[in-house]
């Protein structure tokens, strides 16, 4: 059983998908199978809550895991956009200020991103790895508002950001928030396993995305809300 902290995050269950697109890709990618797959994993989010009860101590202003950069995938990224681009039309001047902090986080990270430093996409291979594992582990994410610590972008954001905190497999085995599940056993800490995606739909709707942008490469979420 693995006690994750945001570092965890960084390395499970990403695929290599995606890239930078055009915001008009916004429009003509329909938003409809990405609102189902976010329909499945909030369900599963919701039943792993009741069988967690007080184990799972996350809560609003907890930002534990708003600390660090991780890798986000072409899906993601749509996602965010989207969102920040629904911000800017009810409350602007705090869609202005989730952009602004995304470009001081890349004007602070370009100069070691392990990646193409303009596109803001993510090499790949064992030695990117490396250097990604020991990047930006003390950068606040963009979209969290220092002065309430509640993400301003919270229902677009990542996969990752929606299945952190409850247990959920990964290459590595069964892994748990470092903050949840204090004195529960092995066994009762499988028992609140969350499966976010069991038929893979996520796979699905990154294939589509980059048929229809034509890129491929993972970024972060201070480049894509950065432009």
């Amino acid at each position: 059983m693995r006690r994750c902290s945001r570092q965890c995050a960084r390395q499970d269950w990403r695929r290599p998908l995606g890239a930078q697109y055009s915001v008009k890709v916004l429009s003509r990618f329909p938003a409809s199978g990405d609102q189902k797959l976010i329909q499945i994993v909030d369900s599963a989010l919701a039943d792993v809550t009741r069988r967690s009860g007080e184990w799972l101590v996350c809560r609003p202003g907890c930002t534990q895991c708003c600390i660090g950069a991780f890798s986000i995938n072409q899906l993601d990224a749509f996602r965010l956009r989207r969102g920040l681009a629904d911000l800017e039309a009810r409350v602007p001047e705090r869609a202005a200020a989730v952009r602004e902090r995304a470009r001081e986080a890349v004007a602070r990270l370009a100069h070691e991103f392990p990646g193409d430093p303009v596109s803001g996409v993510l090499d790949e291979g064992e030695d990117t790895e490396r250097r990604f594992a020991d990047f930006a582990n003390d950068e606040p994410c963009p979209a969290l508002d220092p002065a309430t610590g509640n993400c301003e972008l919270y229902e677009s954001r990542p996969m990752t950001c929606r299945v952190f905190g409850p247990p959920v497999q990964s290459e590595d085995g069964l892994g748990v928030c470092d903050l949840c599940f204090q004195g529960a056993s092995e066994e009762e800490i499988a028992a609140c396993e969350m499966k976010p995606d069991p038929d893979d739909l996520e796979s699905t709707l990154l294939e589509q995305l980059e048929k229809s942008t034509g890129t491929r490469g993972n970024t972060i979420i201070a480049y894509c809300l950065a432009s």
